[in-house]
């Protein structure tokens, strides 16, 4: 699909403008101000997200772009007249937090949808909860096919995704090892107890021996280790021209650090796990020199609609956004456009318009959902540069 060019306006204001444009006097004063799904003057969308644990850095990310979007929404007059309030839950990186945290928020808070989780396992672990209850849950991050899909083929009716999908992200890192870095010889070293790395191995794998490459050495490790030296020697004594890491910042930044200080300083490339201000952290500047990633989005990419974001971020925030701060605040507008065309907030209607959203202008991209509910959607690729991401090229699908 061809990436048609963003409006210079910023498509979102846009979006708020449609939202509003429907505006009435409604019925806004039948139920108070109780929220819930059926009437009142507010919308309860419920955020499920890792906030504490192991990988927070996400979660916290993503609220603050979540926020911002709300932010613009509310007082731009809300949904149909109607405020968006949040219900935010903590789900401390761990699938099975993530789930009471589900329960919670649609028993207890009668929320209309669910923003979360970041990871793919946290939003697996949600999902039957989602389909049985009848309430959308949708995972900004989640990139892993089965977020969406069983593992029987079926889709996850009730769950949706703002980021693409894995096999995409690992096509877009093979391509660029063997077109743009011309590498033949590539080594993968993946964390074995994730089926987000592991996904991701296994589709730059596929892609790159299709595209004449040679994986030279296959070496994993396991979340929570610290000293990768032993395996990095042999991934060393293989001789590879680059080496593809598909994990989370926490143990990527170890392993970069550790790889320059033996003297491994061929390119290295992960994907959007590496993507937190902690990797610069744990590995350094001058380390993370040559690395790549894949990621959903760049702040330098030129496009209207992502400068426009980067200002009003930055105003409220003093910092510039990441792609997960990115993709929080995505999820606001995607979620918001369905309860427009949905006509309020019904969740069962809201699951029907979001399985029908087609060219949707979001800052990480123009946004169409397929019958397996995965975006179609363009991937960005990134290089450090003295501990700076700096725009390389955005691939469309």
């Amino acid at each position: 699909m061809k990436l048609k060019k963003f409006a210079s306006v910023f498509a979102a204001s846009a979006l708020v403008v449609g939202l509003l444009a429907g505006c009435g006097a409604g019925n806004e004063a039948e139920e108070g101000s109780s929220g819930g799904s059926k009437g009142g003057d507010t919308i309860k969308i419920g955020v499920n997200l890792e906030l504490t644990g192991a990988v927070a850095s996400y979660g916290t990310s993503e609220f603050s772009g979540i926020e911002l979007a709300v932010d613009e929404i509310n007082a731009a007059g809300g949904i149909d007249g109607k405020k968006i309030q949040l219900v935010k839950v903590d789900n401390k990186s761990e699938p099975a937090e993530a789930t009471s945290a589900a329960l919670k928020l649609i028993n207890q808070d009668k929320v209309v949808a669910i923003i979360g989780a970041a990871t793919s396992g946290a939003t697996v672990a949600q999902a039957e909860i989602a389909n049985s209850k009848k309430t959308p849950i949708i995972s900004p991050s989640g990139t892993s096919p089965n977020v969406t899909v069983k593992d029987n083929g079926d889709v996850n009716e009730f769950v949706f995704r703002t980021s693409f999908i894995d096999p995409f992200q690992g096509t877009v890192a093979a391509n660029f090892a063997a077109n743009d870095l011309g590498v033949k010889n590539v080594a993968i070293f993946s964390d074995n107890a994730s089926d987000y790395s592991k996904g991701l191995a296994s589709s730059f794998k596929k892609d790159f021996e299709a595209a004449g490459g040679k994986i030279v050495a296959e070496e994993s490790y396991v979340a929570k280790d610290s000293d990768f030296r032993s395996t990095l020697t042999r991934i060393k004594a293989a001789n590879p021209e680059f080496i593809f890491i598909p994990g989370y910042y926490e143990e990527v930044g170890l392993i970069v650090k550790q790889a320059r200080e033996m003297g491994i300083t061929v390119p290295l490339m992960g994907a959007d796990g590496w993507d937190s201000p902690i990797l610069l952290e744990l590995a350094g500047a001058e380390a993370l020199n040559n690395t790549f990633t894949t990621n959903h989005y760049s702040s330098e990419d030129p496009d209207g609609i992502i400068q426009d974001f980067n200002k009003k971020f930055n105003d409220k925030y003093s910092k510039s956004p990441d792609a997960f701060n990115a993709l929080g605040y995505d999820t606001v507008y995607l979620l918001a456009d369905a309860i427009k065309r949905a006509g309020g907030p019904d969740s069962v209607k809201i699951k029907d318009a979001l399985a029908e959203t087609k060219d949707l202008e979001l800052v990480t991209g123009l946004y169409s959902v397929d019958e397996n509910h995965h975006p179609i959607k363009s991937a960005t690729v990134l290089e450090y540069k003295d501990g700076e991401q700096v725009f390389k090229i955005k691939v469309n699908p």
